[in-house]
């Protein structure tokens, strides 16, 4: 009998309509890197989500090249968005992202803050 490695997998995805908008924005910026995906404590249901524009990759950052987009975690968040899939969307003349995050299992009525147990 031999052991088996188990490595899980680390996930992020973006729907096209991510993408485009952050190759977008990152014509604008021609210092920038990629995006962040940052995990702040706040709000009634405990984390929210932050997005950043990355001139330079931190030491403990993963990073996920998704179509021509690299999106930078830091290692400590992953297991709290593991498995995230980013939206951009636009309701009436608002523009925003969405995060479709597998690991929340409570999100406060206004869509700011999420709780992972």
């Amino acid at each position: 009998m031999t052991a088996e490695v188990f490595t899980p997998t680390l996930a992020v995805t973006m729907t096209p309509s991510a993408v485009k908008h952050v190759r977008k924005q990152l014509e604008k910026k021609p210092d920038a890197k990629g995006i962040r995906l940052a995990i702040k404590k706040s709000g009634c249901s405990g984390f929210k989500y932050e997005t950043q524009w990355v001139e330079e990759a931190a030491a403990d950052d993963k990073v996920f090249h998704i179509d021509g987009v690299d999106v930078f975690v830091k290692e400590e968040h992953l297991p709290l968005v593991n498995g995230i899939e980013i939206d951009f969307v636009t309701e009436g003349v608002n523009s925003m992202f969405q995060f479709r995050n597998p690991n929340a299992t409570a999100e406060c009525g206004c869509g700011e803050s999420f709780t992972v147990a």
